[in-house]
């Protein structure tokens, strides 16, 4: 790890929605449209970033935070989001070391066959002046394009809250990184089947239903 290391980012060309990527910092972009937003008519657009950063030093030898996020939009015309996981160890020592998580889950549904997104997952992981220490990043981005807006169910939501609620543990947990990411992993391949089932329930149309899942992580052995 090195902390000259430019951050792992994903952008994201949509297939189900026909999608084409916005221009950066793209004037159009002006109005945001709220999480829960699922049904009605086309809004103009929405934007959204979801982040964690940790900062493990001398003082605090363990920092360790995650974010579970669920953004559902319905149908929008252009849609920006950005899921990023930033942690850093600073100043510790082989014999003092220190440990640094940080992990964050985003799960965005988006509707509609002309719609522009413009989709960002980005991990990065440093240790500065901290040999010995462990410092680990996770940014995980679930992007679902339906047809017609979709609507998690109250089934789909308690599976997803039971996730959350077992990412909180994992990452506060002290098991060595091979293992918390193999776990890690394992949830997110939870979430990605509660999605998969929710997508093949909801109201087809032209276009065909899609998850797709952006993974990144930085500072993980054999990733």
């Amino acid at each position: 790890m090195s902390s000259h290391r430019k951050p792992r980012s994903s952008p994201f060309n949509g297939r189900a929605v026909r999608t084409v990527l916005l221009a950066a910092g793209a004037a159009g972009v002006a109005t945001a449209v709220p999480a829960h937003a699922a049904t009605g008519p086309v809004r103009a657009a929405a934007v959204v970033s979801d982040s964690v950063f940790t900062n493990a030093n001398r003082l605090h030898h363990t920092q360790a935070r995650d974010s579970f996020t669920i953004r559902q939009f319905g149908k929008v015309s252009a849609t920006s989001v950005r899921n990023q996981a930033n942690a850093v160890s600073m100043g510790c020592s082989v014999d003092d070391h220190c440990r640094s998580v940080a992990l964050s889950f985003q799960i965005v549904t988006v509707a509609g066959d002309a719609h522009h997104l413009k989709a960002v997952n980005v991990s990065d992981a440093a240790n500065k002046y901290c040999d010995g220490c462990q410092t680990l990043a996770g940014a995980y981005q679930f992007v679902v394009s339906t047809p017609h807006a979709l609507t998690l169910d109250a089934g789909a939501r308690r599976q997803l809250a039971d996730v959350h609620r077992r990412l909180d543990a994992l990452t506060r947990s002290t098991l060595p990184a091979t293992e918390l990411q193999k776990r890690v992993d394992a949830l997110a391949a939870e979430v990605n089947g509660v999605l998969k089932e929710a997508v093949a329930k909801a109201p087809k149309g032209a276009e065909k239903p899609d998850v797709t899942l952006h993974r990144r992580l930085d500072g993980w052995p054999g990733h």
